[in-house]
């Protein structure tokens, strides 16, 4: 794959040594937004600084994540998640650095994870989409099922419940 930056990405699992890189994109990426259903009171209450390694680590040692890496190696981008149970193909995470953004990278991220959910069988896949990522989701085929609503440090976040039925693309191939 190529991007504008002329240099190559690719698509790994996460791995336990990118946690850092992982923690500081996520922090960056909010930060970075510039949107005004997002002002700067909410960006510190959804990221006030970067979270630890050890989050990130136990996070995705119980659950799913792959990276987008540039050449360099340096986390671009990353997608994760939910493999439990009640949760099972719960996307929780999906950043892109703010320089890499626009490019198709969340796109090759979620399509890396539709794929590795229809393998496992997966019955469906759904997301608590922000303002910014709904229409992403949309092109892939998500239905909106209900506006969410979650409170962090006195501030209000609006979503967009969506799920996506993955047995009829298995059996279709759409």
């Amino acid at each position: 794959m190529q991007n504008s930056h002329s240099s190559p990405y690719h698509i790994v699992d996460f791995s336990p040594v990118y946690a850092h890189q992982v923690s500081e994109l996520y922090h960056r990426a909010i930060q970075h937004i510039r949107h005004p259903r997002y002002p700067q009171a909410k960006l510190n209450a959804w990221s006030s600084s970067p979270r630890s390694n050890k989050f990130w680590q136990l996070k995705y040692q119980r659950n799913r994540a792959w990276l987008a890496l540039d050449s360099a190696h340096q986390v671009i981008g990353f997608i994760g998640v939910e493999t439990h149970f009640k949760q099972q193909g719960y996307i929780d995470c999906l950043y892109v650095a703010p320089t890499w953004q626009h490019q198709g990278i969340a796109r090759a991220l979620y399509l890396q994870l539709q794929s590795w959910a229809q393998q496992q069988c997966y019955p469906k896949l759904s997301v608590d989409a922000s303002y910014l990522s709904k229409g992403l989701f949309e092109q892939h085929g998500f239905v909106l099922k209900q506006v969410s609503y979650q409170h962090k440090l006195g501030q209000t976040f609006n979503g967009f419940y969506m799920q996506k039925g993955l047995i009829d693309e298995l059996i279709t191939g759409h």
